[in-house]
């Protein structure tokens, strides 16, 4: 190979030229000189057109003739050398293919020989794997085994390590704590162990705490906490050791651990540093099982210390709103304004505190029910139990309503917190905390339904007002009451006591000194009474005819107000107790509605009634309309007790048999004196009118010679005067029957009447002569009762009846053949014996002539 030359060609040349041998070197160049990225062709050429000058010819004359020869030499020589370079080049080409093609065999048979070895250590780890997964081969199986045992008792070997570990700290600190009286090794590791070296420093504490009971018991048998000196050493005099004794060193240094984790903790709370809050909560609950800390986060939250200076404040709300709670004929107003402010602010604060728990706590279920505790045991009990106290004084009816308000209320505040989730939101709550939040919403309202508490309550509220209501109603009839003088009015006695009873409880009621005056004066306005003396003074009470008259709007409040204590009853002490609670309502509704209420008004009527058998003027029938309200009101309550109370006791066979057959007895009872006052009626009536049939004149159907051929008068007549008299009465009473009864009733009540009517005119006819001119005037009187009758709504059964009464006048009227057809075959007359037509063919003026005689004959 040539000789190295970093110098460019044209200095190469320059130095040839300055050389002593007569003909000019060529130049001298090797490959770096092509190679480098400065290289030029053309420069390269014009380096050697100048080094093939020689330099003292470049400096003559321009007219020199231009000499080839040296550019030959210089070209033919460069020629050569890049033909040897160009061999060169080769060469070395080759020798480097030569060495590509060697390391290119070299890598194959490297890949070919790493590939068979990864091979085998896929081999290798497969067969492990399986030995280890518990492979069906034997040895593969045994070595798993023995993979599993080592990394067991690696594991064991490290457990019983750290055990030592601590056994050795345990006794290094008891050996302080015994002969030093000091515990610098636990102390170390309190200030710079952090969150895992204050857990070990806990339980440290609290085994160092056993030990010392164990080991040093004189230290735990003094009340002052100094014992014996340790090992039983004394003093010279034989006195016992001064120093301080295990127990105190380790109380104390429990103490001083406990207070530090605390003060961080509220630190780090202070600074809403929930890791930091979670780190001292999880020492502390390991070390004293989190009470503290707990009661320090529950303790100093806002919320109670807030709520604590508000707690003693009195129950406001204006006057009218206690009114209103108070009025049973208002609509409750609702849930009282500084408890519905405290549910609101404790729905929010639980829901918010929820999340700072979860993450400030481990035990976060733990906390969270002892926070909900002190809320509702606390702030929500107090609260509502300073409400109650203020409606108890108020009225049993304000105490029933602000009782259910607030558990409706209250109940909706633990249905949202529910719903939220809580620590767990959005996801549903956790079972342990609804037991919690179930727990003390029961606990609440447990002392007021113990028993049979509220179900008294109720029916205390429900007699007050009852007996308000029908005070004046009591007071009149209790004046319209007399000594029994007849069997019927014995059995009225009861009745009239029950008035009394229910009186004179009413006034021993206002006259307690438990009785609030607020409900006092409520109590006197349902009564429609002034004030209380009033009600003392009972003979000076003025009352009317009206209040001692059934008023189905007071039924529709009673009923009201029983309804209402119903569905609070239901809302409230819903359960197994419901079907024993509506049993009590009902024996009050049927005591008060049924026989102070409708059952007096019933016995008024039938009195009324039993006074007119032995009238001498005409009956007074003004009592009847009053039975229509009585019988109105039996049914709303019959309505009321078959939709309402009866079948919210269908879950207790028993105690619904019973009251369906109490309601039945109850029902069956108003009934009778119904039915009682309606055959009353209907007997006075028939009375009077058969004393009017009494006072019929004879010369009515048998008017004398001068009566028909005077003025005409008599032939003016439609009917006869004990007809006309006869008729309004029995259209008055028809009036009067038809404001009280209807449908049914009203269609027997009238029915029996006509039937007694019919029997009267029977046998009223029968005992006048008749002459000529007084049949027509019978036929007229029977026209206008048979009128009267066909206005009635009667049975269909009564029809025939009807039939006879039109017909009987034409007895009279006929001439002897007319009278034996119609007798013959008549068809009106079908179903009556002809027998019994006889006495009315009799009573004929015409009797003994022989036509009517022959008549006679065929009866």
């Amino acid at each position: 190979m040539p000789t190295t030359d970093t110098s460019s060609p044209k200095s190469q040349a320059t130095a040839s030229s300055v050389g002593k041998s007569i003909f000019p070197k060529g130049p001298s160049f090797t490959l770096d000189n092509f190679s480098s990225r400065d290289f030029i062709v053309k420069d390269f050429v014009e380096s050697l057109s100048d080094s093939a000058v020689p330099a003292n010819r470049r400096s003559g004359p321009s007219t020199q003739a231009f000499d080839p020869k040296p550019f030959i030499r210089t070209f033919d020589h460069a020629l050569n050398r890049l033909g040897e370079l160009s061999a060169d080049l080769e060469q070395r080409e080759n020798e480097l293919s030569g060495a590509v093609r060697r390391a290119e065999a070299q890598h194959t048979q490297n890949v070919q020989t790493l590939g068979r070895k990864l091979e085998e250590a896929i081999e290798s780890f497969n067969h492990l794997d399986s030995s280890l997964n518990g492979s069906t081969d034997d040895n593969l199986e045994a070595g798993g085994n023995v993979a599993v045992k080592i990394g067991e008792r690696l594991e064991e070997l490290d457990r019983q390590r750290a055990r030592a570990e601590d056994a050795k700290f345990l006794i290094q600190c008891w050996f302080e704590v015994s002969e030093r009286r000091e515990l610098t090794s636990l102390e170390e590791v309190r200030r710079h162990g952090g969150g895992d070296g204050k857990v070990r420093c806990a339980h440290i504490a609290r085994q160092l705490m056993r030990i010392s009971q164990r080991l040093d018991p004189d230290s735990w048998s003094q009340a002052n906490g100094h014992g014996k000196a340790v090992n039983g050493a004394k003093g010279v005099n034989g006195n016992v050791s001064k120093r301080q004794s295990t127990r105190d060193i380790i109380e104390k240094f429990s103490e001083t651990l406990e207070k530090d984790l605390l003060k961080q903790f509220d630190e780090f709370y202070r600074r809403a540093n929930f890791e930091g809050m979670r780190e001292c909560a999880n020492v502390l609950y390991e070390f004293t099982g989190g009470a503290s800390v707990i009661g320090l986060f529950v303790n100093q939250h806002q919320f109670f210390i807030d709520r604590s200076q508000l707690i003693t404040e009195e129950v406001g709300g204006d006057v009218e709103t206690w009114e209103r709670l108070a009025d049973p004929d208002a609509d409750p107003p609702g849930v009282e304004p500084s408890l519905q402010s405290l549910v609101d602010e404790v729905r929010i604060v639980v829901q918010e505190e929820s999340s700072i728990i979860k993450r400030a706590f481990p035990y976060h279920e733990q906390v969270l029910g002892k926070f909900l505790q002190r809320v509702f045991q606390q702030s929500i009990q107090q609260r509502l139990e300073m409400i109650l106290d203020k409606a108890n004084t108020i009225s049993s009816l304000a105490f029933l309503r602000s009782l259910q308000a607030a558990r409706s209320y209250i109940n909706n505040l633990v249905d949202d917190l529910k719903a939220h989730g809580l620590t767990e939101h959005p996801e549903p709550i956790s079972s342990q905390i609804t037991l919690v939040l179930d727990q003390q919403f029961d606990d609440l309202f447990v002392p007021y339904f113990v028993g049979s508490s509220y179900i008294e309550k109720e029916k205390k509220n429900l007699e007050e007002l009852y007996s308000s209501l029908l005070f004046k109603f009591t007071i009149y009839h209790s004046r319209r009451r007399k000594v029994p003088t007849s069997y019927l009015a014995s059995l009225a006695k009861s009745g009239s006591e029950m008035l009394a009873s229910a009186k004179d409880a009413y006034i021993e009621r206002l006259d307690s000194s438990d009785l609030a005056p607020a409900q006092k004066a409520m109590l006197l306005r349902v009564a429609g009474l002034k004030d209380a003396d009033s009600a003392k003074k009972q003979n000076e009470i003025e009352v009317t005819e009206q209040d001692g008259v059934l008023s189905i709007p007071n039924a529709k409040r009673m009923l009201k107000w029983l309804a209402e204590g119903v569905g609070r009853s239901l809302e409230l002490s819903g359960g197994s107790e419901t079907p024993r609670d509506v049993s009590a309502l009902l024996n009050l509704l049927l005591a008060n509605m049924g026989e102070i209420y409708v059952e007096t008004a019933l016995d008024a009527a039938n009195d009324s009634a039993v006074s007119q058998d032995a009238a001498k003027t005409e009956p007074d029938l003004s009592y009847l309309p009053n039975v229509r309200p009585a019988i109105n009101i039996m049914h709303l309550m019959i309505a009321c007790i078959n939709t309402v109370l009866i079948p919210l006791a269908a879950s207790n066979i028993t105690i619904r048999r019973d009251m369906e057959k109490t309601t039945s007895l109850a029902i069956n009872r108003m009934e009778e004196k119904v039915n009682s006052i309606m055959q009353r009626t209907i007997d006075v009536a028939l009375g009077w009118v058969s004393r009017l049939l009494a006072n019929q004149k004879k010369s009515d159907f048998r008017p004398r010679d001068d009566a028909l051929s005077g003025s005409g008068s008599w032939l003016e007549m439609l009917q006869t005067p004990t007809c006309l008299s006869i008729y309004t009465f029995l259209t008055r009473t028809h009036d009067l029957s038809s404001q009280t009864f209807d449908g049914l009733n009203l269609l027997t009540f009238l029915t029996e009447l006509a039937l007694g009517l019919r029997t009267l005119l029977l046998d009223h006819f029968k005992k006048f002569q008749v002459n000529a001119a007084g049949g027509l005037m019978v036929t007229k009187d029977l026209t206008k009762y048979t009128e009267l009758l066909r206005s009635w709504p009667l049975d269909d059964s009564f029809q025939p009846s009807m039939e006879i009464l039109s017909e009987l006048g034409n007895l009279f009227v006929i001439g002897p053949e007319a009278l034996r057809e119609r007798l013959r075959g008549w068809s009106a007359l079908m179903g009556v014996e002809r027998a019994d037509l006889r006495p009315y063919v009799l009573r004929r003026e015409d009797v003994g002539s022989v036509g009517v005689q022959s008549v006679l004959n065929t009866l």
